[in-house]
């Protein structure tokens, strides 16, 4: 199957939580649990590891814009702290699950249309390879 040309918008992807390639096929397979593969496509979803980087701008993202109305909503209206409680803390934790699972997807997205991978490196940790040190050593005649 030749999938030039279909593949939906990184944004697109996540917002729908799809595949990146066919933008059809379901990408997770629980909650934030990312599928094997692609059910419509057959795309191996081997190379999404997006790590903690969603959770971390969710938090952010959600936590900033949630405190800034609290903060508001305090200073204009001072609502008693029974209320700030009830109504700060679901707001809190549903933006964080609402937010979660579309940007997991956008960053998978974003890994494959990036053609992500675990870094190599040529060198093992041997100082001086790759011609970045400067051997005293040969320098001083000793």
């Amino acid at each position: 199957m030749d999938f030039t040309g279909c593949e939906p918008s990184t944004l697109e992807a996540g917002l729908r939580c799809r595949c990146p390639r066919c933008g059809e096929g379901k990408l997770f397979a629980g909650f934030l649990k990312i599928a094997k593969s692609c059910d419509q496509c057959g795309l191996d979803y081997g190379f999404a590891e997006p790590a903690d980087g969603p959770a971390f701008f969710v938090m952010s993202g959600v936590g900033i814009l949630v405190v800034a109305i609290w903060a508001w909503a305090v200073v204009a209206f001072h609502p008693p702290i029974w209320l700030q409680f009830a109504t700060v803390f679901p707001a809190l934790i549903g933006g964080c699950l609402a937010c979660l699972r579309p940007m997991k997807a956008w960053l998978v997205a974003e890994q494959y249309v990036h053609k992500a991978e675990e870094a190599r490196w040529a060198s093992t940790g041997a100082h001086g390879e790759g011609g970045f040190a400067f051997d005293r050593r040969k320098a001083s005649g000793g």
